[in-house]
């Protein structure tokens, strides 16, 4: 058996992890993929500027949705669009983010990119936040 930290200690070992400063260069980019994997409402409470909001446990299903390839009518075309583009994938602290690269990657994604310390270092390197709008 294995605790939850030992397996994603694992998972880590076989993606790729920037930091929150290769995010925040990226962004640069107006076409930027940042998908936010938590829970929607920990997406309300605070999020990053451009990020898309589909959480770990329907990322598999939903991914193909993505604003930026959701003009395709076709899945396997938004699939095939997204598949060798770069796709920053943030969470809370870098777990959950880390098993949706691992996840992509099985999908054969070649370029999904774990957040390393998430929303969590995100906001410690004091890194702009789009808060909850009432």
């Amino acid at each position: 058996m294995k605790t939850a930290q030992e397996y994603i200690s694992e998972v880590k070992n076989n993606i790729i992890e920037v930091s929150t400063q290769q995010l925040l260069s990226a962004m640069l980019n107006p076409e930027v993929i940042i998908i936010d994997v938590r829970e929607h409402e920990e997406f309300l409470a605070g999020h990053i500027e451009g990020a898309v909001n589909l959480p770990r446990g329907v990322l598999e299903m939903k991914i193909h949705e993505h604003p930026s390839v959701s003009h395709h009518c076709e899945w396997e075309f938004a699939l095939n669009e997204l598949s060798d583009k770069e796709i920053y994938l943030i969470c809370r602290t870098g777990g959950r983010s880390a098993l949706a690269a691992a996840s992509l990657q099985n999908m054969g994604f070649t370029q999904p990119l774990s957040v390393a310390g998430g929303m969590v270092q995100w906001q410690q390197d004091g890194f702009p936040v789009i808060p909850h709008k009432a």
